[in-house]
């Protein structure tokens, strides 16, 4: 397990990683947050990933990049269990919690204060 200076220069690494390609070209947010979890469900689906989260702990374990971990992560495994259908399960069955919460509050947030457009 990293310590806190690993999980920050990691998971900082990641941040700078997605400010640069919103810098830089002309993709927009929607795309790099695309692009990173993307890139976290491949580097999960290869074997890197869960020794990146090992080596820096909350550094891998909190940017976006571990929801595209988490979805592939939870499919491998329900697939090993149930077979092919539980691939789809097994997506849902592990970021099930994450998908509601950000559902629930943003719900709240659009209630509480006025959304534009």
């Amino acid at each position: 397990m990293g310590t806190i200076w690993t999980a920050f220069l990691i998971g900082g690494l990641i941040c700078v990683i997605g400010q640069l390609l919103m810098d830089l070209t002309p993709l927009t947010p929607a795309h790099v947050l695309s692009i990173l979890v993307v890139a976290g469900a491949i580097l999960d689906g290869i074997g890197l990933y869960e020794p990146l989260i090992k080596f820096a702990g909350a550094g891998a374990t909190v940017p976006i990049t571990s929801f595209g971990n988490a979805l592939v992560h939870g499919a491998l495994q329900e697939a090993k269990n149930s077979g092919p259908i539980g691939v789809l399960s097994g997506i849902f069955q592990i970021t099930s919690a994450g998908i509601s919460a950000a559902i629930i509050f943003g719900f709240l947030t659009a209630v509480i204060f006025k959304p534009k457009g």
